[in-house]
């Protein structure tokens, strides 16, 4: 048995635990239930679930959802069309977002996985380094794919910037060294 300010009261009985926590006013709540005997401690049971929502509430904040984003293509796509693909997927990359690359084969174009095998890899090379390949392409039924994952360096580095463009603007000295590396 422990007390609402942490001293250890002993063991005791339930019928004595009960009447000392009513005489306080507070909540005999059992913490360790398998221990022999039972550990019991009394406290403020409604303040003890507000402060533990509230830690919870905290850590849920500070969680990054991680969305999965995908991009689908053809084995006889047009560069146009590719470019406009890989812009997509690498604006996803840049939100932080993992990119799920899917080759669509129809008809024949099964017989021919090597086509759409080579489209991944070029997309893989090409946004090499923006992202990680995450899973190599593989074939699943009638569609081919990859998953690329933003590099670690990479997301936290628009934050990085924005913080050094604000202390650009404190110190318009070092405005002019930036304008020349960019």
């Amino acid at each position: 048995m422990v007390s609402a300010n942490n001293e250890q009261l002993g063991i005791m009985s339930l019928r004595d635990a009960l009447q000392l926590a009513a005489e306080q006013q507070l909540d005999l709540v059992e913490v360790a239930a398998a221990a022999k005997p039972p550990a019991c401690r009394i406290m403020d049971f409604g303040k003890f679930r507000f402060e533990q929502q509230k830690r919870d509430k905290e850590a849920k904040k500070k969680q990054k959802v991680i969305t999965l984003k995908e991009v689908k293509l053809r084995p006889n796509i047009e560069d146009h069309d590719y470019e406009v693909k890989k812009k997509n997927a690498q604006r996803f990359i840049a939100d932080g977002d993992k990119v799920k690359v899917t080759i669509m084969f129809r008809g024949r174009e099964l017989a021919h996985p090597e086509l759409g095998r080579q489209i991944l890899v070029r997309m893989a090379n090409e946004m090499k380094e923006p992202a990680l390949v995450e899973r190599e392409p593989k074939i699943e039924g009638r569609n081919m794919f990859m998953i690329l994952t933003p590099r670690p360096a990479k997301v936290s580095q628009p934050a990085a910037k924005t913080g050094a463009q604000n202390q650009t603007a404190a110190a318009p000295t070092s405005v002019a060294p930036q304008k020349k590396e960019d």
